[in-house]
């Protein structure tokens, strides 16, 4: 990987890792489906009428935008309303790694190395170890994050069948479906008063962290994933995303009060270990 796309990879996942306080922020005052549909339609809106729409088949950006966006945030955004701490769900959200990998063995010819394996294993074990310290009172919240990393994973495979070279056209258009999809939902479940009660509600600082949900970490953030899917084998770039809870963590721990735990430290340095492992064992080869 050239240092200019190691250097993107640090971006991303420093943005990534940040936003989770600003999703806690935003979750403080707005319902979680309501915040979801809110960031796409910021995402899509007005980027929307200045990208060309992608050459690929619509059922790919549609399929992306509903698992990389509309599936994957709700139920984010809803592991975290239902209690799962913000810091822990930018962990466990990771076995997005693990997942596209064996995602994209089953489907392409990409083949896992054993270094692959071995650091896979090693970050499994950090992910564990923070699972089984989770109070029952996270399950659900657990459950959720981790079934979004799932339509995360879904969504990965999905990109790098995306031709061209216009990742962000891909992320615009896609944010533009995850709206759409979300809309009747979300007048459904939330209903308008909800929605109508949050946008009331919301004031400058919930706005400016919607807005950086919607620009750096979806626009930025997710084109730049797009680019290197699209440059790398996935079990190359998928891991990078190990890096996110560190961040997250930190963040957490900074500007949310989130206790430190010995388990969360061992958790967090076996999931770098882990990561190191696969990139550096890919970059030596």
């Amino acid at each position: 990987m050239k240092p200019s796309h190691l250097a993107a990879a640090l971006l991303m996942v420093t943005i990534w890792g940040f936003n989770f306080v600003v999703i806690r922020w935003g979750l403080n005052s707005v319902p979680p489906l309501t915040l979801t549909l809110l960031r796409f339609i910021l995402a899509a809106f007005p980027a929307l009428l200045f990208v060309r729409p992608p050459r690929a088949p619509w059922r790919l950006v549609a399929g992306y935008g509903l698992f990389a966006f509309a599936l994957q945030f709700s139920l984010l955004f809803g592991g975290m309303a239902a209690g799962m701490p913000t810091g822990l769900a930018s962990l466990v959200i990771q076995v997005q790694a693990f997942f596209t990998i064996a995602l994209v063995s089953l489907l392409t010819h990409e083949r896992v190395r054993p270094t692959q394996l071995i650091g896979g294993t090693v970050a499994g074990a950090g992910l564990v170890l923070v699972a089984l310290h989770l109070p029952a009172s996270t399950l659900l919240g657990f459950a959720l994050v981790v079934a979004a990393a799932g339509s995360w994973a879904t969504a990965n495979v999905i990109v790098k069948r995306i031709p061209g070279d216009r990742p962000l056209a891909v992320v615009v258009w896609g944010s533009a479906a995850a709206a759409f999809a979300m809309l009747p939902v979300t007048l459904h479940l939330d209903g308008p008063d909800t929605i109508l009660a949050a946008l009331r509600e919301m004031d400058m600082a919930a706005w400016v962290g919607l807005a950086f949900q919607a620009w750096p970490t979806t626009l930025l953030a997710f084109g730049i994933w797009a680019w290197l899917l699209r440059k790398h084998p996935a079990v190359l770039v998928a891991p990078f995303t190990l890096l996110v809870p560190i961040v997250g963590m930190t963040c957490a721990v900074l500007l949310l009060g989130e206790e430190v735990t010995w388990w969360k430290l061992a958790g967090a340095a076996l999931v770098l270990s882990g990561l190191a492992l696969n990139v550096l064992s890919a970059r030596f080869r």
